[in-house]
């Protein structure tokens, strides 16, 4: 008997596959518990369909994440904070300020959590920080903290 699994199933494949299996381990265990699908001709032509337009979504993402990550690559950003004696910040620039910083400078939402900085920055001074802008694409930004 022939299953479109609609869930990743142990052993025996992926999301999405196509996997033959004995009648009695479809009707006991894949179809009750919605692991899996029967198989029928229109039910594989829909389901076809539907994952070469995830495919092509998936590549529209893919290209604009890139646009972003080399845009992201030759963005220099300027944040004042105030400063004390020594260089040193009596505040922090954080992962919010560079996502802000982001969005006013070229638009782009980036949320705060996709900002990779291991502490907060506490001295004025040139660095670079690496954002995640998808799966797979990481851009550094140059972020100049000077005095206000």
């Amino acid at each position: 008997m022939e299953v479109i699994l609609l869930q990743d199933v142990e052993n025996l494949g992926e999301k999405g596959h196509l996997a033959t299996v004995s009648k009695g381990y479809a009707r006991n265990y894949l179809l009750p518990r919605g692991l899996a699908q029967v198989a029928t001709p229109g039910i594989i032509t829909e389901f076809g369909r539907r994952e070469e337009e995830r495919k092509a979504r998936e590549a529209r993402m893919a290209v604009q994440a890139e646009e972003i990550t080399a845009t992201l690559n030759r963005t220099v950003l300027t944040l004042g904070a105030r400063a004390g004696e020594g260089e040193r910040l009596f505040g922090s620039v954080t992962t919010a300020d560079i996502a802000d910083a982001i969005k006013e400078a070229r638009g782009y939402t980036i949320d705060k959590r996709k900002v990779l900085l291991d502490e907060p920055i506490k001295e004025l001074g040139t660095f670079m920080v690496d954002v995640e802008v998808a799966d797979g694409f990481v851009a550094s930004v140059k972020t100049i903290v000077v005095p206000d």
